[in-house]
């Protein structure tokens, strides 16, 4: 069985095992979550999502935080006085193991749903009012 999922803007096709490195996660090393914005899920029989699969879910474990390579942007400007620029960037990741795939009862499972930290962010942001 296998599901596309989207988060962080990315979409994933995964199966139960597979180790995936997505945008920054709002939890802990160890932590279970499940990811609810699922596209379509294939096994013996296909189903597809408009836009998403209502009660499919995928879960997995959050193995730890990391960064991605650093990717370098270099700028030269010629000619006047041949400035030049050089910046790094290095991502935050999570690495997270898929678990299991649900087709169905997604609600009833009682896992932390997955949510990016921009999201966690607003949240917090929002209960304080």
């Amino acid at each position: 069985m296998f599901a596309v999922l989207k988060t962080g803007g990315k979409q994933y096709k995964v199966q139960a095992g597979d180790v995936l490195r997505v945008e920054k996660l709002d939890a802990a090393a160890g932590d279970k979550i499940q990811f609810n914005d699922i596209l379509m899920v294939g096994g013996d029989s296909v189903t597809v999502g408009s836009p998403l699969v209502a009660g499919a879910a995928v879960q997995a474990e959050v193995i730890d935080q990391i960064k991605a390579d650093k990717v370098i942007s270099y700028h030269k400007r010629r000619r006047k006085h041949s400035s030049q620029r050089i910046r790094g960037h290095r991502q935050k990741l999570t690495l997270v193991r898929v678990t299991d795939i649900l087709a169905t009862g997604a609600e009833a499972s009682g896992v932390a749903p997955a949510t990016g930290t921009a999201a966690a962010r607003r949240a917090a942001h929002e209960s304080k009012e």
